[in-house]
């Protein structure tokens, strides 16, 4: 019989942006994941999918033994300008 070795389970945090959708949701992507884009039809729905997908990529990650982003602090703020 093979061997099965421990699973180890660890906890990642990543900042999700949530832009509304007109009229259809929101659409979530995440900056430190490249390529990660979901959408849920409600801002919950969206917060599920966007946990989802983020399980999903950093599974992948580990699975391909890829580095795995750690989120830091993001700085943001509101840019208006006048054109």
């Amino acid at each position: 019989m093979g061997r099965k070795t421990a699973r180890t389970t660890q906890e990642f945090s990543y900042t999700a942006l949530y832009q509304p959708v007109r009229g259809a949701g929101y659409q979530v992507t995440v900056p430190l994941l490249p390529g990660l884009v979901t959408y849920g039809r409600t801002f919950d729905e969206a917060r599920k999918m966007a946990r989802d997908a983020i399980e999903c990529y950093v599974e992948a990650l580990k699975k391909d033994r890829e580095q795995i982003p750690l989120d830091t602090a993001l700085l943001q703020e509101r840019v208006t300008v006048m054109v």
